[in-house]
């Protein structure tokens, strides 16, 4: 295979996906070089080792989270109803368009108790996405009952994908999508 230039964010993009569909110890620098037409070494050059690279994704994931999703619940000019559907339909489509599921959840359960670094941005990334649940959900509900539905709804979300991923089908999915609106109408 040719060996190509390739810039951080392309390594980052492919392994994400790489991550996501393998796992992370299954995901070997070779296969993510193989995959972006790189020799492992070069690979290197961006990242000094598997865990910043999967540290760089997991950044990579928390910040478009940040810009294109959770700001959604800090917009000043729309209804607290309006502002959960547009979240919950941003995370469906994220999710629905991108094979392997959430990789912070993934990630959540195969590495957390091993790799510190990458425990401390996956709490991180679900403690933003808690936040900016509970304050779409403080417009009807006590912030103390707001933080526990939003706990509830991360868990069942995750929960979902999972069983989405199990039987390939985003039915339980899009079900669950479904009951988290009509908590504000």
């Amino acid at each position: 295979m040719p060996v190509t230039k390739t810039d951080k964010e392309t390594i980052i993009k492919k392994s994400i996906h790489l991550f996501k569909v393998h796992g992370y110890y299954n995901t070997t620098m070779a296969n993510i070089g193989d995959t972006c037409g790189l020799i492992k070494g070069s690979i290197y050059h961006h990242f000094k080792s598997k865990e910043a690279l999967a540290f760089g994704c997991l950044r990579y994931i928390h910040e478009y989270f940040n810009t294109e999703i959770f700001s959604i619940a800090y917009r000043k000019n729309m209804s607290s109803s309006n502002k959960l559907e547009a979240f919950t339909k941003a995370v469906e489509t994220y999710l629905l368009n991108s094979e392997g599921g959430c990789l912070l959840g993934n990630f959540a359960l195969e590495i957390s108790n091993n790799i510190p670094s990458l425990k401390k941005e996956i709490k991180s990334y679900f403690d933003h996405w808690e936040e900016a649940l509970c304050e779409i959900l403080k417009s009807k509900f006590i912030e103390q009952v707001a933080q526990e539905k939003a706990k509830q709804i991360i868990a069942s979300t995750q929960g979902s994908i999972m069983m989405m991923r199990l039987y390939d089908s985003p039915h339980t999915f899009k079900n669950q999508n479904n009951e988290i609106k009509k908590l504000l109408s």
